[in-house]
Formats: C-alpha cells, structure tokens, sequence
C-alpha cells in the first residue's frame, strides 16, 4: 500500500474544507495581509514628510485703528483788537479770566469825538432845512431842479457824518466776541491804543479740537465722524468724532492735517496738551495668529505657511494690528490650516505630516 497518495487526498480533503465550510476566515486572513501593505505603502511614502502642527483658525471680525501723536486746540482763539486810537480808561482784567459774550474788556476815551458828533449834528439839521426849502421854491416854479438835487446831497453827505462819527464812538467799546477765557491780560490803564492794536485774547475751550496728522496712506483709511479718542498727557482720557480732513498736506512733512472734536464744558482740557489720538476704521476679516508664524518668500514678500492636503503652501498676508494675545493677519481664507510648529523645516510645496490643532 502507498502511502503518498493517501497523504494528497487527506490534504486536498482539508482544503475543500477550508475552501467550502471557512470561506470567511480565508477571507479575513487576505484582507489583514492586504492592510498590513497598504499600512507598509503610506509609511514608505511618508516617510520623507516632515512632521508639523498647524493651527486651525477661523476668520473674525477685526476692529481695527491708526494711532497718531498730536495735540489739543482751543475751538476757538480770537485776538480782540482796537478798531480806533484812544486811551484806555478801563481798568485791565487780568488773564484766567472767564468772559461772557458782549462783555466790556476795554474801553477809551472819547476825546473831542462828543464835539464832533454835535458838530456832524448841526450840520444835519442846516442840510435838511436847506433840502426843504430848495424843494419848496422849487414846487412853486421859485427855483431851479439842479438846487433840489445839490440839497439832496448836501443832506445825505451830513447824514453819512453823523453815522461815521456815531459808529467811531461805538468802537471806543471794544466787548468780547464770544464766552470764553481770557489767555493774556486785557489792556493796562492809560495806554494809547492805535487801530489794531491788541486789546485782549480770548480762547472758547468748552469745545476742544484734537488735532493730529496723517500719512499720505492713512489719510484715505480715516472717514469724517469716524469715532475717535485719545490718552492726554495729563492722564485723561476723551472721546469724539472726526470732523475735519485736510485736503492739502504740509509742504515739509507730507502729512495731513486731522481733527477731532471733544466736549470739555468741565473744562478740564487744556490748550496745547500733548495727546496720542486713535481713530477706529472699518472692521474687517483677519485671523489671530502668533506673530512667529509670519515668514518671508524668496522675493521678500511677507506671509504665512499653511497645511493644504500634505504640502506647506505660502500664502501672502497683510498685517492688521499688534495685539497681547498675538498678530491679526489679513489676506488668508476664512478658514485655514497655518503651520506653527516645524515652519522652519519646510519650504513652499515641501511634503509635509500635519497636526491639525483646534480644529473641530
């Protein structure tokens, strides 16, 4: 009897078995061995990525600003000057002073202007009676036109007199124009006052300009009642609106003139305090990032790497503002994978193994 042939049919009996009853567990055998080389393949391909950690960031709304360095400014400052000559009569208020609108703040002697004015009178009187007559005579047939007419002038040349003389007295009370404070002492007892000679200076302060100046590119960002605020050197802070861009720039520095307008009816504001103003401009979409993730391309260009299916990818990006908890970045996707760990070993379109952090 030989052996052999016994031995291939109990073996071909098993592997019906298997082939027919255990269909699964051959099955299940296949697919490990089929996952084992799929697993063996993306290590091998892998294996020359470099392992990073990105963070996924979302867009937000942005409140962004521009900083200038500037100072304050009376609304208002006025140098009240004489009109006419005289003497000052007035005794002087001193500097510090509050005023009211139409206040007294010099006044001048008259000298002989009371005799003019009688003088101017006088002869107001004569040229109307004349005017009246010559009127008369001539409605009668008594008198010629060309005398009515040389009357008429005559009256209206006394009355023009009478009024200049009235109007010089008039200026012989030099009054406040407006409420305000008075910045130097009006002028002293018995000095001779010429026309523009100065009489007092008056600043308005219950309403104070902040005035700074802007860059030739932030002068296009900044929008009239843009809301506004500054830190003055005293230690106060205020609020307030644009309401004022020049349109012109200092032919030296370049750089445009900005006003913001503040309530001080406290008064609590000075003129010419060195303040740091920030004007608010409209918000925008940017991401907060750590400032260590900024990079530069090979022509120099500021931006970022991210995570865009296993390759590192430049992306351009625009610097917003500086902030405690990081860089906000404008230019990226609303949503976006940015490399924060490992930037320094990849370079644009490198292979890379990315750790996404924060992403949900």
């Amino acid at each position: 009897m030989r052996i052999f042939p016994i031995l291939v049919s109990i073996a071909v009996a098993i592997a019906i078995y298997f082939f027919v009853m255990e269909r699964d567990l051959l099955k299940s055998f296949s697919a490990d061995e089929e996952t084992e080389m799929a697993m063996v393949e993306e290590t091998i391909e892998r294996s020359d990525a470099v392992s990073v950690v990105a963070q996924h960031s979302i867009a937000q709304d942005v409140q962004s600003g521009i900083i200038l360095r500037g100072r304050t400014e009376a609304a208002r400052r006025v140098d009240v000057r004489a009109q006419t000559s005289g003497l000052v009569v007035s005794e002087p208020l001193r500097k510090g002073a509050a005023v009211e609108e139409g206040q007294l703040l010099c006044s001048l002697d008259p000298g002989i202007r009371s005799a003019q004015l009688a003088e101017a009178k006088a002869r107001l009187a004569d040229a109307e009676v004349s005017a009246a007559n010559a009127a008369d005579l001539a409605a009668r047939g008594f008198g010629p036109e060309t005398a009515v007419v040389s009357r008429e002038a005559g009256l209206q040349s006394a009355q023009a007199g009478v009024l200049q003389i009235e109007q010089e007295i008039s200026r012989l009370e030099i009054r406040a124009p407006f409420a305000g404070i008075l910045e130097t002492d009006s002028a002293e007892l018995g000095s001779l006052m010429q026309p523009g000679g100065l009489c007092a200076t008056i600043i308005d302060l219950n309403t104070v300009k902040l005035v700074g100046f802007a860059t030739e590119i932030d002068i296009n960002k900044i929008e009239l009642g843009a809301f506004a605020g500054a830190d003055l050197v005293s230690g106060k802070r205020v609020l307030g609106t644009v309401t004022f861009l020049s349109r012109s720039s200092d032919p030296v520095t370049r750089t445009f003139r900005v006003e913001i307008t503040v309530d001080n009816a406290d008064l609590s504001i000075r003129d010419g305090e060195t303040a740091e103003i920030g004007i608010a401009l409209e918000g925008e979409k940017g991401h907060l990032l750590p400032q260590h993730v900024l990079t530069l391309d090979m022509d120099g260009t500021l931006g970022v790497r991210i995570s865009d299916n296993g390759f590192a990818r430049f992306m351009p990006v625009t610097v917003l503002r500086d902030s405690a908890d990081g860089i906000w970045l404008a230019g990226l996707p609303d949503t976006v994978d940015v490399i924060t760990v490992g930037l320094e070993f990849t370079i644009d379109g490198s292979k890379i193994n990315a750790t996404v952090e924060g992403s949900e």
